[in-house]
């Protein structure tokens, strides 16, 4: 027992590092796309076009994320979980380290955001395949009953990478401030990422491979086209768990995408604040949001997953609708104090998320499953959600229909969970592959089904 508790506490912090890091990456080209990018890459397409076309980059990762999920799925399911991690975080530190190598336009013209747009989509290709593994190995050794909360472990390295990624640029505003900053101070965090890739890496080297596939490659089970074994037989169950994560990732790309620092900051706009101030606003945001994140996957084992999701999308549409009439008072403390009650929301919709989606697909084909899903449901809500956000209040002049399209794409995530079943706690093992496999749809399949699977699996 206490090796076990060794052994979940080690992949806990090696899940938690690692995410962390291939956030701060991920996000620190967000942040940089609304407030450097949009002038040194970009700058001569004139203010607004410039920064929907940085936007644009910033989404355009998030296409490449479906074939990420596809590789690390397909190998995932037959080579293992770990292997997975340490090539998507080679990949990630490797492209953002490149970044901050780059001559910007003045140098080279139309090559340099062409090389960005370039070294942007290895990031989209690592961010698809990171996520999957990451959770199924926090999950898949987990205890039933703790399983939420092992679960949102990884999930803290969003919140993590936000808060480090923000802090570390609004460091180098104050090192290296004004004309300084856009010269050479916002390389150095795009650098810095050499020192935490080689770091994660020393980490993810020391963990175990989850017991899960362990039993599954033992048994020499694995599928030969997970892939095509999943879409055949839970296509629906992909769109609808993509769906559900569509909500949460749209709002979230307000600030992880870059959108409110770009709208805050913007000296032709209405707010007009500070770079600095806001970047740390931003970066305290982010702690809520690990706070509500963690506290999400340890209600949901109280709860159910469905349950504290719906909890969740109540305290998400509050958020939503509470934060632009904050951000529009001028204040920085009105700012934070909205991103703030965003991140209750955020939270609630994001820490149980890992087991609810391995707790949905079977163990065959649950890495798959799970990376496809969030791939899918990436695209569909945050990848242009900032281009959006700046196209609509170009278009209407109020941020109220952002606060509106925020609000319908949550919604329809809610839809979405009210279709699925809970089934927190359900066995994860090869073992019980005939109970995972009945449909966790409303409406497909039955509930007498779930049960007498369940019976017969507690049974054996």
């Amino acid at each position: 027992m206490a090796a076990q508790k060794h052994t979940q506490t080690r992949v806990a912090f090696a899940t938690i590092v690692g995410t962390s890091i291939e956030w701060y990456d991920y996000f620190l080209y967000a942040a940089a796309s609304g407030l450097i990018f949009n002038e040194l890459f970009f700058g001569p397409l004139g203010s607004t076009l410039s920064t929907m076309v940085a936007f644009a980059t910033v989404g355009i990762s998030f296409l490449f994320r479906p074939l990420g999920a596809f590789l690390a799925g397909h190998f995932g399911d037959k080579l293992g979980r770990r292997a997975v991690l340490i090539i998507t975080l080679i990949a990630m530190g490797a492209a953002t380290a490149l970044i901050g190598a780059l001559p910007t336009y003045d140098s080279v013209g139309v090559i340099a955001p062409a090389m960005l747009i370039v070294l942007r989509i290895i990031q989209g290709i690592s961010a698809g395949g990171e996520w999957g593994g990451a959770v199924l190995l926090a999950v898949e050794h987990a205890d039933e009953e703790s399983r939420g909360l092992r679960g949102s472990f990884p999930q803290i390295g969003v919140s993590i990478g936000l808060l480090l990624s923000s802090g570390v640029l609004a460091l180098m505003t104050s090192i290296a401030p004004g004309d300084a900053f856009l010269e050479w101070g916002w390389r150095v965090p795009f650098f810095l990422s050499i020192a935490l890739v080689l770091i994660g890496y020393w980490i993810r080297r020391g963990v175990e491979e989850s017991p899960v596939f362990h039993e599954i490659a033992a048994r020499k089970e694995q599928v030969s086209n997970p892939l095509g074994k999943l879409f055949r037989g839970h296509w629906l169950l992909v769109i609808l768990a993509s769906l559900v994560f569509m909500g949460n990732n749209a709002a979230g790309y307000m600030t992880t995408g870059g959108y409110i620092q770009n709208y805050a900051t913007d000296p032709a706009g209405p707010i007009g604040l500070e770079r600095g101030p806001v970047l740390w606003a931003v970066a305290a945001s982010a702690v809520s949001w690990l706070i509500f994140t963690i506290l999400a996957g340890a209600v949901s084992d109280k709860i159910g997953r469905r349950n504290s999701y719906l909890l969740g999308w109540a305290f998400l549409l509050v958020g939503i609708f509470s934060l632009f009439p904050l951000v529009n008072t001028g204040s920085l403390g009105m700012l934070l104090l909205g991103l703030v009650i965003l991140t209750v929301g955020l939270g609630f919709t994001y820490g149980q998320q890992p087991a609810m989606y391995a707790e949905l697909f079977p163990s065959s084909v649950r890495f798959s499953g799970v990376s496809v899903s969030y791939a899918i449901g990436s695209i569909l809500g945050g990848a242009f959600a900032p281009t959006i956000a700046k196209a609509l209040v170009s278009e209407t002049g109020t941020t109220t229909s952002v606060a509106v399209y925020l609000g319908v794409v949550a919604a329809l995530a809610l839809v979405a969970t009210l279709l699925l079943r809970d089934r927190t706690g359900i066995p994860l093992g090869p073992d019980h592959e005939e109970e995972q496999a009945v449909s966790p749809i409303i409406g497909i399949g039955s509930r007498r089904q779930a049960t007498s699977a369940t019976e017969a699996a507690l049974r054996q």
